[in-house]
């Protein structure tokens, strides 16, 4: 019984850790230069439809299975229309790396960057 706690203890610091690192990895995607919003993977709309809260909207992260301290992460951004698509994924993969890994203290072995839609920028009334 105390062995299974342990491993119930361990699933929910990590789980825990998972909402830290998305909602930096968010926050730095938000940044890059194209970027309107983020939007929720399919299995976070299916966990947000069945009233579970997930931080970090628009971003996936995995811990590596191998390596303590290594993880990838996903983001999913609708882009703004003329933007040049590969350009603003490789905005967000440096952004990305370089903020979940100094505020974290992880390593970040990938970023991946999966553009779900393009919009027109809001024109903004003088």
């Amino acid at each position: 019984m105390g062995e299974n706690l342990v491993s119930e203890s361990i699933k929910g610091e990590r789980s825990m850790s998972q909402g830290f690192v998305a909602q930096y990895a968010a926050e730095a995607a938000l940044r890059a230069e194209g970027v309107a919003r983020l939007t929720a993977s399919v299995p976070v709309i299916l966990k947000e439809s069945l009233g579970f809260v997930h931080e970090g909207k628009g971003v996936r992260v995995e811990f590596s299975e191998n390596e303590e301290g290594f993880v990838s992460v996903t983001v999913y951004p609708i882009v703004y229309y003329g933007m040049i698509i590969p350009e603003v994924a490789w905005s967000i993969q440096e952004r990305v790396k370089e903020d979940v890994e100094k505020y974290t203290g992880l390593v970040v072995e990938s970023v991946n960057v999966h553009v779900c839609g393009v919009v027109l920028r809001e024109e903004k009334n003088s």
